[in-house]
């Protein structure tokens, strides 16, 4: 009956994408391990998944493929989550003295759901008001890019993203929206596949309705 109840849990948790935590939940010993050994030990782990499923691993097809799935998982869409892939970040000063707003809009991402596995495409805009400093502009699509290299809830995304923009720009003037779309919701449970999911981020200025207004603005228009 307990088991039966602690499932019951987990499965809504996973159904209604609950978030835990606003950091991503890392055990301790997370970095112990290095990728070389993470691949081998994912490809093995992999290699027994398929094997479970019946499929035929003798095949030239699949015979690659519990590698090539763990140097993804480890290279590519979960790298995120090693802290020596963080972005490194230069500010330069605000010679030209430019106090409007900028505006980094439709930053395309892909990230994978942490309770499926299954993939999160959309797009981040974002936007930050120079207290002095400005960021190269690819800096921004990069720390799009790295939190969102890791299993997410989107909510979460949106939250590491704006709290990591204040922290390097040095000011609480900072935007974050991401329109997305689930696998989760669309290739699973509901499988509706015209639904994305809106989540926003606004603190200092953007908290004033004129400023946030002009940032969505910016981001609804084409000029």
């Amino acid at each position: 009956m307990i088991q039966d109840k602690i499932k019951v849990a987990v499965d809504e948790i996973g159904d209604n994408h609950v978030m835990t935590s606003i950091d991503t939940p890392l055990r301790e010993d997370a970095f112990k391990l290095d990728d070389d050994l993470k691949i081998e030990l994912i490809e093995e782990k992999f290699r027994d998944i398929m094997n479970i499923l019946g499929l035929d691993l003798n095949d030239d097809s699949l015979a690659g493929t519990p590698h090539r799935v763990a140097k993804m998982y480890v290279k590519e869409i979960f790298s995120g989550l090693n802290p020596d892939n963080k972005p490194k970040i230069a500010l330069f000063e605000n010679k030209y003295k430019y106090s409007e707003m900028l505006v980094e809009k439709n930053i395309t991402f892909y990230s994978n759901c942490e309770h499926h596995f299954v993939p999160i495409v959309g797009k981040a805009h974002v936007a930050y008001i120079s207290n002095g400093k400005v960021i190269g502009l690819s800096k921004l699509n990069r720390i799009v890019q790295y939190f969102a290299k890791r299993p997410q809830v989107q909510e979460r995304l949106t939250i590491q993203i704006a709290n990591e923009i204040k922290q390097v720009m040095q000011t609480d003037d900072v935007a974050v929206l991401i329109d997305a779309h689930h696998l989760c919701v669309s290739s699973r449970g509901v499988q509706d596949i015209n639904s994305s999911t809106v989540t926003t981020s606004f603190s200092g200025k953007f908290l004033n309705e004129q400023t946030r207004n002009e940032f969505l603005n910016y981001i609804r228009t084409n000029a």
